[in-house]
């Protein structure tokens, strides 16, 4: 570790294919899945819609998504000589201070073009930005606790999106559907979550973070985050049902049915298998997020 640490120290220019992996890409596609959830689910189309959208997209993804990566990065360096020497900052490949730097301006980035989705899109901007520090850095670091961790990260990366897509559309407060459905998807989101954290235990464990893996080991863990993902969907059909949309009901219904399937697989092998119950049942999840959306965007209270 000490090798990486002094690497990272000496100073000079990113490489920037690692910085590009700093603000890693491929997390950036769950919050603006979930803007576009909230953009469809709002159910309106007002003049200059497709701009909005576009800057939301480009908001939730590489700015906001993309800062909070960076930041998370920095700030687990250490963590991370130990899980992952092989990531930007501990390998050296992001020296210095580079990774500090352009977390802080990519937060000011993100702010300033938060101010051109309206009030609720800089509001819900400044709430994902102050998450995204408080999730990584001290003195509140939330990365430490099992619980409050993963929820904040769901909460800003399913249900803060989605409100803030729908707020953005309909010029004002999201309906009450709206936020009834960002809220059950988000704290589903809560297991994808903890699913991230089987493949960090030993540097967790070793620098004090209480990830759920570490509190209960991988089967409990395993089952705990399973529990978190079904639960709420199966309110989201029962109320699809209540609401009048039964057909969306059962296609969600289906979809839980195969996460199950997917899901007794991966409890059987928990430690080995979360990587690859990531890669194939949560498509399945997030699916039924835009049906739940389609379903809701004509109701009305």
């Amino acid at each position: 570790m000490s090798v990486n640490l002094d690497l990272q120290a000496r100073g000079g220019r990113p490489d920037p294919a690692a910085l590009l992996r700093l603000i890693k890409p491929v997390t950036w596609f769950p919050p603006v899945w979930a803007y576009l959830c909230g953009v469809v689910s709002a159910g309106t189309w007002p003049e200059g819609a497709w701009g909005q959208v576009l800057l939301g997209v480009v908001l939730a993804g590489p700015l906001v998504c993309g800062m909070s990566q960076a930041a998370n990065d920095w700030c687990d360096r250490h963590v991370d000589a130990i899980n992952e020497p092989d990531r930007p900052i501990p390998s050296g490949r992001v020296p210095g201070r580079w990774g500090l730097w352009v977390a802080l301006a990519m937060t000011l980035l993100a702010l300033v073009a938060g101010r051109g989705l309206g009030p609720w899109g800089f509001g819900a901007t400044c709430v994902a930005v102050a998450a995204a520090w408080a999730y990584s850095a001290e003195p509140v670091r939330l990365k430490r606790s099992g619980w409050w961790g993963p929820m904040l990260v769901a909460f800003s990366y399913e249900g803060l999106p989605w409100f803030t897509g729908a707020a953005v559309l309909s010029q004002g407060a999201p309906s009450f559907f709206v936020i009834v459905m960002a809220t059950l998807y988000a704290f589903g989101a809560q297991g994808i979550m903890l699913l991230n954290d089987f493949k960090a235990v030993e540097g967790d464990r070793a620098t004090g973070i209480r990830s759920m893996v570490v509190l209960k080991g991988p089967e409990i863990a395993g089952r705990i985050a399973c529990a978190v993902m079904i639960l709420p969907q199966t309110l989201v059909v029962t109320l699809l049902a209540i609401w009048g949309q039964p057909l969306h009901a059962a296609a969600i219904l289906v979809l839980i049915l195969a996460q199950i399937v997917l899901m007794r697989r991966f409890l059987a092998e928990p430690t080995g298998r979360a990587l690859w119950y990531s890669a194939a049942g949560v498509p399945l999840y997030v699916a039924g997020m835009m049906v739940a959306a389609v379903a809701i965007r004509g109701l009305a209270l």
